[in-house]
């Protein structure tokens, strides 16, 4: 087998992962920079029913993603996400075609398939020494997407492309970045036995291993699990009505999303690329939920200081991504990559990553529900700055509780007796975890 140099592991993977990852919420976001003002079904705001069917379907993917993602082989993948993001952009075709109210069906079509995407892509990259970097291209690409894809999709409907339309013809801008770029993912070597030594051997997971995963660590997890479902609710609130959030204070200017997306991305990526070169595993899982911490902090502060008038709606709205995404982006890999590391524990982070963001989805749901439904009569921008100060203080309860969970757990197990998990042949179940 050929030898690569770390340096062009590291580039190759990185670059490929970002342009990944970014192509694909061409697919997805475009249907956020979109308000569809005055209009209506069954006296529900129409957004709300896109938003949604959206990510219910997204939800259900993660759900399906549980076993699918964690027993892929690695040359399965590359195809995987093509026949996915495909599946995706059909939907929006059929979404422009199709009349409202019975296009809101093909949002939650364009949402099946993608919710897999993450999971997969993550596979490529995880278990390596420089996962670091390559996990922090990945996260930073969702989080400048975001902001780009908006950006996109309203340029193009100045030009004159419909609501209708726009979603669909924003994904098609994508397709060529989509393929050039997971043809590079599909060039990336495996891991070397010295990445193995570093972090663990990295392998597909069957239904009584990862039952044997979630025994290990119950209660951590769990608490883990809540606290991401609070945290990727409101970051996906923000994220879907920011455009709603924002025109409340008189900030209409098109290019904000991407401008503020843009910087929030490019402090994230130095954050957590810098953890590369922290050895020791436990260690480095240790500064990881420092920084999570630190992030739910600056939520909580943020919104309580542009309530007070010290910050401007642009600024406070800049750092309550900031700080939801330092909360957010370690539990979309390195969060766990650190953890099986430090427990020696052979698995796949694609799992964990995965269960984590079904449950979080789901959260995300809800949260919809009961902004329409319980609070219909208060704007998506107060509903957000309440949103922000729960969000906090129950996420650094929870995020805490969690984090001194597994350090006991660490403490007191021998991580030799963790380092394999059962290797059963029984058969699968797609509804177990």
């Amino acid at each position: 087998m050929k030898k690569y140099s770390s340096t062009f592991v590291t580039v190759l993977g990185a670059v490929a992962a970002f342009c990944t990852y970014t192509s694909m919420f061409g697919f997805r976001k475009g249907i956020t920079a979109l308000r569809f003002e005055g209009v209506e079904f069954l006296d529900i705001d129409y957004k709300i029913w896109l938003i949604t069917a959206q990510v219910l379907g997204y939800a259900v993917s993660k759900g399906i993603g549980v076993k699918v993602v964690s027993e892929m082989k690695p040359h399965q993948r590359p195809l995987f996400v093509l026949g996915l993001i495909l599946f995706a952009e059909l939907a929006l075709l059929g979404f422009a075609l199709v009349p409202a109210p019975y296009n809101i069906l093909f949002l939650f079509l364009n949402g099946l398939p993608l919710g897999m995407v993450y999971g997969t892509v993550l596979g490529f990259l995880e278990g390596r020494r420089q996962t670091e970097v390559l996990v922090a291209a990945l996260t930073a690409s969702f989080i400048f997407a975001s902001g780009l894809v908006k950006t996109v999709a309203l340029l193009l409907m100045q030009q004159g492309v419909t609501e209708l339309w726009a979603p669909f013809v924003t994904g098609l801008l994508f397709v060529l970045p989509l393929l050039l770029s997971v043809w590079g993912l599909a060039k990336l070597p495996p891991p070397t036995v010295a990445d193995e030594v570093a972090r663990t051997e990295r392998r597909p997971m069957n239904r009584v291993e990862r039952q044997a995963f979630i025994g290990t660590f119950p209660v951590a997890l769990t608490l883990l699990i809540a606290s991401y479902v609070l945290l990727s609710a409101f970051r996906d609130f923000r994220d879907n009505f920011a455009p709603e959030i924002l025109s409340a204070s008189a900030v209409g200017n098109p290019a904000i999303f991407a401008q503020t997306e843009t910087l929030i991305a490019l402090i994230i990526l130095v954050l957590m690329a810098g953890l590369r070169w922290v050895e020791n595993n436990f260690r480095a899982f240790t500064l990881i939920n420092g920084i999570m911490l630190a992030g739910g902090v600056l939520v909580g502060a943020s919104t309580w200081l542009y309530q007070l008038g010290v910050l401007t709606p642009g600024v406070w709205f800049m750092l309550t991504g900031l700080g939801m995404y330092m909360a957010y982006v370690p539990c979309n890999g390195l969060y766990f990559e650190r953890l099986v590391a430090s427990f020696q524990y052979v698995s796949t982070v694609g799992f964990l990553v995965t269960l984590a963001d079904w449950y979080g989805y789901l959260g995300s749901v809800g949260v919809l529900l009961y902004k329409n439904f319980g609070q219909p009569d208060i704007s998506f921008q107060q509903f957000f700055v309440y949103g922000c100060y729960g969000m906090s203080a129950a996420y650094l309860v929870l995020t805490c509780l969690s984090y001194l969970a597994f350090r006991r757990k660490y403490q007191t197990t021998p991580v030799p007796a963790l380092r394999h998990i059962p290797d059963s042949t029984s058969s699968l179940s797609p509804q177990s975890p």
